[in-house]
């Protein structure tokens, strides 16, 4: 990209990235992306295995990366590992909330814990990272950036779950961009249609039958790569977006227009075809 004012805002040499729950899928594709731009990063996610193998693949790109095993439902763990991070590289430039839960089920099919399990880890895991990590931002300049999904406000069948935890994540978005702006820290929603190649999509998508269901539902024809939403998140906490607070940027090729609902209408079908409703 053309420097503007003599700089190149896409470079993020000296700046300090963490990303909870960035081992793997779009989360990892965004720990990636900041990597190449020349980014200290640190990740955090339950599979020491998963961390380890990611922080190799981020020292790939020349930089500096740490990772920590941690779950993002346990507040005092979260807060030892962003701690952890600012003591040993200073204040956090950009944070990525990205941990995420879901399986296909009906209401009825749900059970209390596992509605919970997944609150507990879209939402409140969510609610912990930022709470965690206000004390170590940089302020002014923080920018925080939270992983959504089309569930936030595309009901769809088979997603009671995801769509509650998700609408609070958007919500928590809106509310910590007003309170915490006077500090000069911006907090925006990514909100990712179908990836490729995530677990995501294996769960929504199980089956050629299935991709191409999604595939006929996007406008644009294309599942999504993890390198679109990392371009889209080094968007935002670069000073190209130096303007944009509290906003919910989807990122699905159009999906989220109707596609989302189309398709998981059909997912509903095949599954009770399948014996799986």
């Amino acid at each position: 990209m053309k420097p503007l004012n003599g700089q190149n805002l896409l470079d993020f040499t000296g700046k300090k990235v963490f990303v909870a729950g960035g081992s793997s899928g779009i989360n990892l594709g965004i720990a990636e992306g900041f990597a190449a731009c020349g980014a200290t990063v640190g990740i955090m996610s339950r599979s020491a295995d998963r961390v380890a193998g990611a922080v190799d693949k981020l020292r790939s790109y020349g930089g500096t990366a740490e990772g920590w095993s941690g779950d993002v439902r346990d507040y005092a763990a979260v807060e030892q590992v962003l701690g952890d991070f600012h003591g040993k590289y200073g204040s956090i430039d950009v944070l990525v909330s990205g941990a995420a839960g879901n399986f296909p089920a009906p209401a009825v099919g749900i059970s209390s814990n596992g509605f919970k399990s997944v609150m507990d880890i879209d939402l409140l895991g969510t609610f912990h990272v930022l709470r965690a990590a206000h004390a170590f931002l940089t302020k002014p300049g923080a920018s925080i950036i939270n992983i959504s999904a089309p569930q936030a406000f595309n009901a769809m069948e088979y997603q009671v779950h995801v769509c509650a935890a998700k609408a609070g994540v958007d919500m928590v978005t809106r509310v910590l961009a007003m309170e915490w702006g006077p500090e000069g820290i911006r907090v925006n929603s990514i909100v990712p249609g179908p990836i490729a190649g995530t677990e995501g999509m294996a769960r929504l998508a199980p089956g050629a039958e299935a991709e191409k269901a999604v595939l006929r539902t996007v406008p644009m024809r294309r599942m999504g790569q993890t390198e679109d939403i990392a371009r889209a998140a080094i968007f935002l906490a670069s000073d190209l977006a130096a303007y944009v607070s509290g906003t919910v940027l989807p990122v699905d090729g159009g999906w989220s227009l109707a596609g989302s609902q189309t398709y998981m209408s059909a997912l509903t079908q095949m599954m009770a075809k399948a014996g799986k409703a």
